[in-house]
This record gives C-alpha cells, sequence and structure tokens, in this order.
C-alpha cells in the first residue's frame, strides 16, 4: 500500500469478520467443555444471560463484547447469502 493513495475500509466487513472470529472462537471452547454450541449460544441470544457461554477460555467475556442484536444481523445476513 502506498503512503500517497487513500485506502477505502469497509466497516461492516470488518464488523462481519470479527463477529465471525467470535463465534467460532466460542463455538470450539463449548464444544470443547462439552456442550451443544448451537443451543448454549441459542440460549444466549435470545434471553441474554451470559450464564449459557463457559467462562472456558474466555469465552464469555468474548461473545459479551458484541451487541446480541449485531450477532444475529450477522446470522441472518449469511443465511441469506448462503441461501439466495
Amino acid at each position: 500500500m502506498s503512503p500517497d493513495k487513500t485506502s477505502l475500509f469497509n466497516i461492516m466487513e470488518i464488523d462481519n469478520c470479527f463477529i465471525s472470529d467470535v463465534l467460532k472462537d466460542v463455538w470450539v471452547s463449548l464444544e470443547e467443555r462439552g456442550y451443544n454450541p448451537s443451543n448454549q449460544i441459542v440460549g444466549y441470544l435470545i434471553s441474554g444471560d451470559p450464564g449459557y457461554i463457559s467462562s472456558y477460555q474466555d469465552a464469555r467475556n468474548k461473545i459479551q463484547q458484541i451487541d446480541r442484536a449485531k450477532i444475529i444481523e450477522v446470522l441472518l445476513r449469511e443465511f441469506y447469502k448462503n441461501h439466495k
């Protein structure tokens, strides 16, 4: 990248990547602890209760950094993109 050129960044794309990475990390952490990641994440998204997410590997803190509505938005956008 040249210092004399302007670079454009797509904030929505960066957010989506960050949220996807967090969800993958949380999913793996939940699986390693023997939980059903899908059930636990859905429980958290519906209720807002962080107790659904294990603190193992800092998964609970990671997922709480993101607004639940934003997570749902990214999931729905990915679903739509994959099912056009």
